[in-house]
């Protein structure tokens, strides 16, 4: 309950993770009919980058402090940049958005958000911040019990997003099963889990444990910016996706190696590939 991720926001491992999650999104777009988007661990929306704990860190210019207002290092970035642009219309680099605002800004009219955070500051700056908006509502509980009050939805498609602190010792075992247990209700929902790469051989259990799960169509992306040669660091970033959206891996192949030169690193590179392939 103390993590705070003001003092991340718009760090590499946000980069990366919104710039996959706002391509998932415009492919979702690119049907008619309605989806949903449920944010397991969505924090308060947006983070002010001029806040004292974002300048205490200055993370996020070695994130998005490299992208904003500087040419685009590949066309599969617009989406994600156009939903920065669109927080910060003076084009001076402030507000970043969360997975919220970001989902905000590239769902239509006939699309529905569901948000849920434990925090109870975090849960009431989260509601302030959508107050009003009929097409988004708040929830506060266990991320895992959200994804069962919540799935399968009554939209036929959509996105699931799981994005834990990673406060406690056994969180990625606690996604594994969140996974299993929200797919079994909702096979057909496309699914993103998050997680840090600090320790491989821990990846590799989470890794394993997913695949233990028996589901199928899960692909894997990496990105890191440092050598794996201590765990005392973030060294990158990883996201598995359950359903993913046809041809979005053979975008990741293009895409994460021109954000990882466009980066600042010590090392590091680009992984996508099947962990599980389609049945």
């Amino acid at each position: 309950m103390n993590y705070r991720h003001i003092f991340h926001a718009g760090n590499p491992a946000d980069v990366m993770k919104h710039a996959v999650l706002a391509l998932i999104l415009d492919r979702l777009c690119a049907k008619p009919t309605p989806f949903c988007v449920l944010d397991a661990h969505a924090g308060i929306g947006r983070y002010d980058l001029k806040s004292e704990p974002a300048r205490k860190t200055l993370e996020y210019q070695d994130g998005i402090g490299r992208l904003f207002g500087n040419p685009l290092p590949h066309p599969a970035l617009q989406p994600y940049l156009d939903a920065v642009a669109a927080l910060n219309p003076d084009g001076a680099l402030r507000w970043y958005p969360g997975s919220p605002r970001l989902a905000r800004a590239l769902m239509r009219e006939q699309d529905r958000l569901v948000l849920n955070e434990l925090h109870p500051d975090d849960w009431q700056t989260l509601k302030e911040e959508f107050a009003g908006d009929r097409r988004v509502s708040v929830q506060r509980t266990d991320a895992y019990q959200a994804l069962k009050a919540n799935l399968p939805p009554k939209e036929k498609r959509g996105l699931v997003l799981i994005d834990p602190p990673f406060e406690q010792p056994d969180e990625f075992a606690r996604m594994a099963e969140g996974l299993k247990a929200a797919h079994k209700r909702w096979p057909t929902g496309v699914y993103a889990l998050w997680y840090p790469i600090k320790e491989r051989p821990a990846v590799w259990r989470f890794q394993e444990a997913v695949e233990n799960t028996g589901i199928s169509k899960i692909l894997m992306a990496e990105l890191t910016w440092h050598p794996e040669d201590t765990h005392l660091r973030l060294n990158g970033s990883g996201l598995l996706i359950v359903n993913p959206p046809w041809t979005l891996d053979e975008t990741l192949r293009e895409m994460l190696p021109a954000l990882h030169a466009a980066l600042p690193s010590t090392g590091g590179g680009t992984k996508v590939d099947w962990l599980v392939p389609e049945a």
